[in-house]
């Protein structure tokens, strides 16, 4: 969720997207994998001629797309808006690559088993808009109206400003409509320590709150991942190539999907009902491709905390609410939270003693209870 504001109206602006599931003909499918390809060979013709330029001269130059029409009439068949967003994505690319080198990597080459996808930009013309949705479907240059189921409908005020086509391994055709509208400000919630939540990270459950709840994710998710599990034991004993190893990748790819989508509604309907039930919401800045190696238990990475603090983030502002992060160096789980005193060690077990106040901790919680005390002690 981003936000912006419209120097002409000083009107605060926001950005939304919808998700939507297509059903193109085959026509149209054919459409869309030509421009899948089309932009692929557009941006490794564009990034091959930008590094023989800079070989040669010493000086940044990206190409046009409408150098390689000429050479390659198949251009002239897709959305042209596609091939222009290729261009501005390579630009951009560049521009954040020589900004900041050290966490933006060269631009690469894409290959065939990247992700299959096109952004193109809704124009306003006095015969009406290049895109739009219809009743039962959504109209693209070039494409027509492609059918399509939409989870919900734009309200009135919002305003389409792009969309992006994306083919999935498993086949099938998803779209992101961009849309932005005007953001009314919300109030500011003022927290207090009986409305504020603290949230401690943890590679057994997917959170410790401060006051001893956790949440695990659904059993249905855990089905998901065991069953995943015997069709990876399952293809490694077939020969590669053959049918049935074929249809069993075909397999993987679905229930890799489906456990993408079962842990990104889980997710939003756990940060919703914590944005919904908490004024402040207090989380330590982990670094979880750090943690990776560190935990052993479960997969840290794959857990999808990192999306959840985000999602939990902007949830929060919507309602004028705050989620307060902490250092991750502070030392949560070596502090008593209840004398404030700092073991030297961190010993890894579940429950400690506090030498100090003899004060018996379960970790995961008292680290939960020093991250809302650092956070409220932000807050102030």
């Amino acid at each position: 969720m981003a936000v912006k504001t419209d120097r002409a109206e000083k009107e605060p602006m926001r950005f939304t997207t919808i998700k939507a599931r297509l059903d193109p003909t085959p026509e149209q499918a054919e459409l869309f994998e030509k421009t899948f390809r089309c932009c692929r060979y557009i941006w490794n013709r564009m990034l091959s001629d930008q590094e023989r330029f800079y070989l040669e001269t010493g000086a940044h130059f990206i190409p046009t797309p409408a150098k390689y029409k000429k050479e390659a009439p198949f251009l002239t068949e897709v959305d042209n808006q596609a091939l222009t967003q290729e261009y501005n994505h390579l630009a951009r690319a560049f521009r954040q690559f020589f900004k900041d080198p050290g966490t933006f990597r060269h631009p690469k080459y894409k290959s065939k088993t990247d992700r299959d996808s096109f952004t193109a930009c809704n124009h306003m013309f006095e015969s009406g808009p290049t895109i739009y949705i219809t009743r039962d479907g959504i109209r693209m240059t070039k494409a027509g109206i492609v059918k399509a189921k939409f989870p919900q409908r734009p309200r009135n005020g919002w305003k389409l400003k792009r969309i992006t086509v994306e083919k999935t391994k498993t086949g099938k055709y998803f779209c992101y409509i961009l849309y932005e509208y005007p953001a009314r400000k919300a109030e500011p919630v003022s927290p207090t320590p009986e409305t504020t939540l603290g949230l401690k990270y943890s590679g057994s459950h997917f959170y410790v709150s401060d006051d001893g709840s956790t949440a695990d994710p659904p059993k249905w998710l855990k089905d998901s991942q065991a069953r995943l599990v015997r069709l990876q034991q399952k293809l490694s004993r077939m020969e590669p190539g053959s049918k049935n190893y074929q249809e069993t990748v075909q397999k993987l790819r679905q229930i890799h999907e489906h456990i993408a989508n079962q842990r990104r509604d889980y997710i939003h309907k756990e940060s919703r009902k914590l944005a919904d039930q908490w004024d402040a919401v207090c989380v330590r800045e982990d670094d979880l491709q750090e943690l990776a190696q560190k935990i052993t238990r479960g997969s840290t990475v794959d857990s999808g905390f990192g999306r959840f603090r985000e999602c939990l983030r902007y949830k929060l502002e919507r309602q004028g609410k705050q989620l307060v992060t902490v250092d991750r160096y502070t030392p949560t789980t070596r502090t008593c939270s209840a004398c404030g005193a700092v073991r030297e060690n961190d010993l890894l077990e579940k429950t400690w003693t506090c030498p100090e106040c003899g004060a018996v901790h379960d970790r995961e919680v008292n680290a939960a209870k020093n991250i809302k005390q650092e956070g409220l002690a932000r807050l102030r």
